[in-house]
């Protein structure tokens, strides 16, 4: 479940920072989003709110969101996807063959993250994990992972 919107400006408070109007339109934009969005669906999307926000604000503001940790980003494809970051850890499955993105449930990967943390030593950050392979379908029709 995303956060409340009311949320981002405490988050951001809480660090010293402003939810000011150009960080408002982008976090709609993505939190709008009925789907991962790329920056020029974002830039699309303000752009029609105000045309003044340049495509360098953009790019900037989703790194910053990101950075505090608002928002996740994933990459895949050649091309960032941009999401807001959910309450709970929030994972995907991502078809290297067809692309399809499916949610996967955090609790699936809890083995691995205590195997590997105890082994290691390491704390791993599960906010956001992508797995990429193949769907049931494309693994059906022998399908390769595109690159």
């Amino acid at each position: 479940m995303a956060r409340p919107a009311t949320d981002f400006a405490t988050r951001l408070h809480s660090q010293g920072f402003r939810l000011t109007p150009q960080r408002q339109l982008i976090m709609d934009a993505v939190r709008h989003a009925a789907r991962h969005v790329t920056p020029d669906e974002v830039y699309a999307a303000v752009h029609r709110q105000n045309p003044a926000i340049s495509r360098a604000t953009i790019y900037r503001t989703l790194d910053f969101l990101c950075e505090m940790r608002l928002i996740h980003a994933l990459y895949w494809g050649g091309q960032m996807y941009y999401e807001i970051a959910a309450e709970q850890p929030h994972h995907h499955l991502v078809c290297r063959g067809c692309g399809v993105m499916v949610e996967c449930a955090p609790d699936l990967l809890q083995i691995v993250v205590d195997v590997v943390e105890k082994k290691h030593r390491f704390t791993i950050d599960m906010d956001h994990v992508a797995l990429f392979g193949l769907c049931r379908h494309c693994r059906g029709q022998g399908k390769k992972s595109k690159k």
